[in-house]
């Protein structure tokens, strides 16, 4: 990977902020910032499946492991394990836990174990991942989305969780146990056949009949509508594909990647700031930031693995982060996050706003430039 000057400027503005930040929120597990630019606090459980549960609060501990390890300061790692520790309780809790396990514990306990070799962590990682397994249906092939007493949404899977499998992968890395592997592939190979359209766009949510395995139909889910374009789905999908491909070596998982940012390439706007959906209409002009700098970090795996013959997906990646480090971060104190217009869905209310996991894959994906730290993936 090259490294540029606004690479490299991004990278000093961010490690002056979260030298701050990360201890004025070091007993928070945040997700948004209000209208005062202050981070808010999901660390309490909650019937809903919020609070503690929710999805993205191993992002906070994930950025600061990157910091971690580009820093060198163990301050980053006691801030980290906070965020790990209070994340076990959910294992008691367990109503609210669901096929993102891998989101929660692989940034904040896989890390904790990848990088230290600590035990508990260990502990939590393999526990998350019998958990996720546990989800899978075996004759439809796929791993259940979300949860539902009352069955309304058993037969669904979701694009977002072709990320989840690397906890799979990670489990079976570190028992020698193929079986969480299988799992991973066997969802990977469902997702391919079901959710990737010829042209290399992806549906969000598919519905399958859970008793027979058998495909009903897909759902718009977050983008615009059936048979749209949500492009945070797209970035789950070329980034998912790419950690199938670095886990199993399975040529088809490189090429269904290539597809899906072939696709996304060619409905990249000029100036580089990704919309909610490639499809939606031209007006009201929503953004979603928060995918963006997820498909940046697809692009640049992509580009890795195929060296010279990636430079087409090198070049987008870059164009996607430079994008967003010049126009779209917040590198003042005024407000905790940085990467702003970030958007939950195109039908939500939730529009341009701050989200935890956008500074998580926007600094990730800045480390892959200037080749610092892990693959956390």
């Amino acid at each position: 990977m090259t490294t540029e000057k606004w690479v490299l400027d991004a990278l000093e503005k961010i490690r002056k902020k979260l030298e701050i930040t990360s201890e004025k929120n070091k007993d928070k597990i945040p997700y948004k910032t209000d209208e005062n630019g202050d981070y808010d606090d999901n660390s309490d459980i909650r019937d809903d499946g919020s609070g503690l549960d929710w999805w993205t609060n191993g992002f906070w501990g994930g950025t600061l492991w990157r910091m971690y390890e580009d820093t060198g300061k163990e301050r980053y790692a006691e801030i980290a394990r906070i965020s790990e520790e209070k994340l076990k309780s959910c294992f008691d809790n367990f109503y609210g836990l669901n096929h993102d396990v891998g989101f929660m514990y692989m940034l904040t306990a896989g890390v904790d174990y990848r990088l230290t070799g600590n035990k508990d962590s260990l502990k939590t990682v393999l526990r998350a991942a019998n958990l996720l397994a546990g989800r899978f249906n075996p004759v439809g092939g796929y791993i259940r989305a979300w949860n539902d007493m009352w069955g309304n949404n058993v037969g669904w899977a979701i694009i977002d969780c072709m990320m989840n499998l690397s906890l799979l992968y990670y489990a079976s890395e570190i028992t020698h146990d193929p079986r969480f592997a299988n799992v991973a592939r066997l969802h990977a190979n469902t997702v391919i056949d079901c959710f990737v359209r010829k042209d290399g766009s992806c549906c969000h949510i598919v519905e399958f009949d859970p008793d027979t395995g058998k495909r009903i139909k897909s759902l718009g889910g977050q983008g615009f509508g059936t048979g749209s374009s949500w492009t945070r789905g797209q970035a789950w999908g070329l980034y998912g594909f790419m950690i199938s491909y670095i886990h199993t070596g399975d040529k088809r998982y490189l090429d269904t990647a290539v597809r899906i940012a072939d696709y996304c390439l060619a409905n990249i706007p000029d100036n580089g700031i990704i919309p909610i959906d490639f499809r939606q209409p031209a007006e009201p002009a929503l953004e979603d930031s928060c995918g963006a700098c997820i498909m940046a970090g697809g692009y640049l795996e992509l580009a890795r693995e195929l060296g010279e013959k990636g430079k087409v997906y090198l070049d987008a990646g870059k164009k996607i982060l430079k994008a967003i480090a010049e126009t779209r971060c917040d590198y003042s104190l005024d407000c905790d996050a940085f990467v702003q217009n970030c958007s939950v869905a195109y039908h939500s209310n939730d529009h341009h706003i701050t989200m935890n996991y956008a500074d998580y894959f926007f600094i990730e994906a800045l480390h892959k430039l200037a080749d610092i730290g892990s693959f956390y993936w």
